[in-house]
């Protein structure tokens, strides 16, 4: 396998006053598997730009470890085209030259930081082949698994004077605020999420509400008063696991928990894992505010609205409330599958040992459902109700997901796994199985958020005597459409919040 990597990729890499973890897993993986590391002439070109002769010829050193393509293809019509529309600056144009490298099939992948570049990919078809480190290591966890130690890798709560301060991990926050180490201690009889994996810290997550009378006088434009959620410590170093996403569960379940009307961050965007949380804020509905000025520097403020509504065209930027007004759909799950796709609607009856948040999948909050269901209209913003199987008195509801997107229109076996693999809770032979079973009838792909558990169960028994199910041989087998006033009967029996419920 070639892959071709971005210029900000090997910047990253062979930067002497650089230490990135996240690079250090990357280049292990592709060390690990036998990959090509291949660099493009441009990155010559880029780095021979350089105001420092010396910076100049240490990096032409290293980069010696790479394989350097000794050609560049003809332009493809469809990225000249492409190139005519978008190309303003030699940089646009330097990226879609990375791009056509693979567009003509001579990598196999290509990894850039790079945004716009990924948004060519999708306008010219190929961004199931182009990564960010963060997906890359998901891409290679999934297919990998017996290479990961996973049983290692959870997310729980402990008081901050159990967490070891001295780990390196917390070296960004020393080096960014003035007294961290001061403040962590006055923490210690508090509660912070926290994930390890071999006695390394992943990942950690501190939250604090704020009432209506915080002093917000460090940060302009001037805050309103409101009841605040603040996300106040708050990274993720890259591992393959989605953790953010499941970071980011845990900040709207306690946001809807509290009851408040906003939630807000403040943070610095010095490095690459900062810019990375940024954007994954953005995509989930917080926008930027402004400034907060403090001892340590200018931090930049984003805050996401948590007021009671729901965007049925972008369901993630009003996460996780859900409306009345959308349409209803029925679907079962196998138990083998139920607890992998949804940890937090795990049931009475099965261990947590058994569900420990150690895969891509698990972690994400836009999953992947696969199903062969002569109903396959659903749009964005209806909503599924997950139905567990397992008979008369075990099956039960348990999860409630909101309908992002459906694909039916897959082209073959390669993208039908490449569209599933990072948010599937199949594995790569599974989802060829399931793409071969009936050649006639392929299945297709729901895109859903995962965006609620219930908290009391009911079973097929109940359903039956609420006139929801009408009997055993009527239970659903793929997607059911259900009547408005059916999904409020199972809203009020199975104790839903109704915080959570748009009318």
């Amino acid at each position: 396998m070639k892959v071709l990597l971005d210029t900000n990729i090997i910047i990253n890499r062979e930067a002497n006053t650089v230490v990135n973890n996240e690079i250090g897993s990357l280049f292990a993986w592709l060390d690990k598997l036998h990959y090509e590391k291949c660099i493009h002439p441009l990155t010559l070109e880029e780095i021979e730009k350089h105001k420092d002769q010396k910076v100049i010829r240490t990096f032409k050193i290293k980069l010696g470890s790479y394989v350097l393509l000794k050609t560049e293809a003809p332009l493809a019509p469809s990225v000249a085209d492409l190139s005519k529309k978008m190309d303003i600056s030699i940089n646009d144009v330097n990226d879609t030259r990375l791009l056509n490298e693979l567009v003509n099939k001579r990598v196999d992948f290509l990894i850039s930081e790079d945004k716009k570049i990924h948004d060519k990919a999708r306008l010219l078809n190929v961004d199931t082949f182009v990564f960010n480190i963060e997906s890359f290591l998901e891409k290679i966890t999934s297919e990998n698994p017996n290479l990961v130690d996973y049983k290692t890798l959870s997310i729980r709560k402990e008081y901050f004077g159990n967490i070891d301060l001295a780990d390196h991990f917390f070296d960004t926050f020393r080096n960014d605020y003035k007294g961290f180490n001061e403040w962590f201690n006055r923490k210690s009889d508090e509660i912070a999420y926290i994930c390890k994996e071999s006695n390394q810290i992943l990942a950690f997550l501190y939250l604090k509400k704020e009432s209506v009378d915080e002093n917000y006088s460090d940060i302009q434009p001037f805050f309103p008063k409101k009841k605040r959620l603040k996300i106040g410590t708050f990274k993720v170093n890259l591992n393959g696991f989605r953790l953010g996403e499941r970071f980011l569960k845990i900040i709207f379940d306690n946001a809807l928990k509290q009851k408040v009307d906003e939630i807000y961050v403040t943070i610095f965007n010095k490095r690459s894992e900062e810019e990375r949380l940024i954007n994954l804020l953005l995509d989930w509905g917080f926008r930027y505010w402004g400034v907060k000025t403090s001892p340590s520097g200018e931090e930049q403020v984003y805050f996401r609205d948590f007021s009671k509504s729901f965007n049925a065209s972008k369901p993630k930027l009003t996460f996780p409330y859900f409306s009345l007004n959308s349409n209803v759909y029925l679907v079962s799950i196998y138990p083998e599958y139920h607890t992998n796709l949804f940890p937090d609607s795990i049931l009475r009856t099965e261990s947590p040992e058994n569900f420990v948040e150690n895969e891509p999948f698990r972690n994400a909050l836009s999953k992947v459902f696969v199903s062969r269901s002569f109903v396959r209209n659903m749009k964005c913003g209806d909503i599924i109700i997950f139905y567990r199987t397992g008979g008369y008195f075990e099956s039960v509801v348990s999860t409630i997901g909101i309908v992002e997107s459906v694909t039916t229109n897959i082209k073959d076996e390669q993208e039908f796994i490449a569209l599933c693999r990072k948010r599937s809770v199949f594995s790569d032979e599974e989802l060829i199985q399931h793409w071969n079973w009936k050649p006639r009838s392929r299945p297709f792909i729901v895109n859903f958020l995962y965006a609620y558990s219930f908290p009391h169960r009911i079973n097929m028994k109940r359903l039956m005597e609420l006139g929801i199910i009408h009997s055993i041989e009527s239970a659903p087998r793929g997607f059911e459409k259900i009547s408005k006033e059916n999904f409020e009967k199972i809203l009020k029996e199975t104790s839903t919040d109704t915080e959570i419920i748009v009318k």
